[in-house]
């Protein structure tokens, strides 16, 4: 027989809600029980295929607000793999580290909690005699701005060895450094398979040695989007590995980019919106999906569109609504031009403010001067995922200013001016 396990990581069991637009009651407890769901349903896997072992490299917890009770719960999936013969290999995480129930809690004999000396664990031994070792590091502090790999023992000769490892690799956008080590380091070392963890994006990197970062089970908001699981390896007599991506996550953040392009009546784009909402929804029917829209393209409702939001988000909640377990969770508009007003501009107070920011304030140095310093205090405020994300770089701040002004403008303008644009609501 093979020697057979499941690999995940970075569960972040009961981490907090992240997205302030989730204020939809039932939405909210979806996505605030969907990191301990898809712990049930890795285990419920590991006992389908019969697996001997899971491997769960780091972050199990989501940092120093882990309670009892989320342990407690722990605990309880562990043991229901110990009944059924499986045995658990963990690695503590950056996160991990930060929890203080993480080293009160106490686990069935069948969990292996490996410490910061790596030394190796055997797993299995296969019909052929060979024996499967295990090698895991933890690291106490989270807070790992050295290689741990060093720490690793050699390979046990004769053997079929397999790593755990949590660890940035050479660096990853949205994710502090950790634990530094690149793919060549990984493969020079000699084991047959590394579980990694820390990075929330799967990705095989190396096939000969596996060199296999997990990525999350389960996303928590729309920066973690799209169909998320776990990868089940079988290691046969002869060493050689097979993977296979299950997915596990009972809640799906998808963004969904809708072109409005030649569409200029409001019935036109419910339907347009319907139908790309209804493909969505038929490429994940099993899913509680969770959707970001964003409106782009060149289109005379741009301005209604700005001006009756409220609407606007009904509408689409309602479209949702309709195709079953889906929920939109935010609405954004990218249309070309969008600070600028195509029609002829009023003789009237508001049309006359309307040319007046169009032509002389968004243009204006100090104007975006002043922006760009408003911005450049509330960066440091954020987490360090989203300063990647909006501002990897000076041009993208620049570009994040003039958007941010661009839509403010819009909105405010389409407000003010108190008509639209084209025919009346059908």
């Amino acid at each position: 027989m093979p020697f057979r396990f499941v690999h995940t990581a970075d569960l972040h069991l009961d981490s907090p809600l992240r997205s302030l637009a989730l204020r939809n009651e039932d939405l909210a407890g979806i996505v605030r029980g969907a990191t301990r769901n898809a712990l049930v349903r890795i285990v419920d896997l590991c006992i389908a295929e019969s697996v001997d072992a899971l491997l769960i490299a780091g972050d199990l917890y989501d940092g120093n607000q882990t309670s009892m009770n989320t342990a407690l719960f722990l605990a309880g999936e562990l043991r229901r793999l110990d009944e059924a013969g499986i045995r658990t290999f963990i690695i503590r995480g950056n996160h991990d580290a930060q929890s203080q129930v993480t080293r009160e809690l106490t686990l069935p004999p069948s969990v292996h909690v490996f410490t910061g000396r790596g030394k190796p664990v055997l797993a299995k031994t296969l019909e052929n005699g060979r024996a499967v070792h295990i090698h895991g590091m933890s690291f106490a502090d989270p807070h790992a701005p050295e290689s741990l790999l060093p720490h690793f023992q050699p390979p046990i000769a004769d053997a079929i060895n397999i790593g755990m490892l949590h660890t940035s690799l050479a660096g990853s956008a949205g994710h502090d450094p950790y634990a530094p080590c690149s793919v060549a380091d990984l493969e020079r070392h000699g084991y047959d398979y590394w579980a990694l963890g820390h990075v929330h994006q799967r990705q095989v990197h190396g096939v000969r040695p596996c060199i296999v970062m997990s990525g999350m089970p389960q996303g928590r908001d729309i920066n973690e989007s799209g169909v998320k699981g776990v990868t089940l390896v079988t290691i046969d007599n002869d060493g050689e590995v097979t993977l296979e991506e299950r997915a596990v996550g009972a809640a799906v953040f998808e963004r969904v980019s809708i072109d409005l392009t030649g569409t200029a009546e409001w019935r036109g784009m419910l339907e347009v919106a319907g139908r790309q909402l209804g493909l969505i929804r038929k490429g994940l029917p099993e899913a509680d999906l969770i959707l970001r829209i964003t409106l782009s393209g060149t289109t005379p409702l741009s301005w209604r569109l700005r001006r009756d939001f409220d609407l606007l988000q009904g509408e689409l909640a309602n479209i949702a609504a309709g195709l079953g377990r889906c929920w939109v969770e935010k609405i954004e508009t990218l249309f070309a031009n969008c600070g600028k007003h195509r029609g002829p501009i009023a003789a009237d107070p508001i049309g006359e403010l309307t040319a007046l920011v169009e032509t002389e304030v968004l243009s204006a140095f100090a104007y975006r001067a002043d922006m760009r310093a408003v911005a450049e205090e509330l960066l440091p405020h954020l987490p360090v995922e989203l300063r990647h994300l909006l501002a990897g770089d000076e041009g993208m701040l620049d570009e994040l200013v003039e958007n941010a002004a661009l839509s403010g403008s819009a909105d405010v303008l389409s407000h003010l001016h108190g008509r639209s644009f084209v025919e009346g609501i059908d």
